[in-house]
């Protein structure tokens, strides 16, 4: 099980909770989540992420990530402009945080 923040994961049943509330990810979701709750706190670049869940190094648009990355922040209810739980670090990639910004 691994935990970050109020988000659990299961990687041997691929499910994931928010709190207490389980919250249904698509495969690509699942994998998506993993690989940034996995690296918490680090930056993972697209490129990584490519390759890692969509395990391809050829790609001609960041539209897959982003999508996918929006329907995982609206299932966690990580607010894209103020996000809590995935942060875009600009020109750089995604960063899974391994707690909540101060107030």
């Amino acid at each position: 099980m691994i935990k970050v923040q109020n988000i659990s994961l299961d990687p041997d049943t691929r499910r994931a909770w928010k709190g207490q509330d389980e919250v249904a990810l698509s495969r690509k979701e699942f994998d998506l989540v993993h690989a940034l709750i996995t690296r918490a706190g680090d930056i993972v670049t697209r490129d990584e992420l490519m390759r890692d869940v969509w395990h391809t190094s050829f790609w001609t648009s960041s539209k897959t990530i982003d999508v996918h990355l929006g329907w995982v922040r609206r299932k966690l209810g990580d607010d894209s402009r103020r996000p809590h739980l995935i942060t875009t670090i600009r020109g750089k990639g995604l960063r899974f945080e391994k707690s909540e910004p101060a107030a």
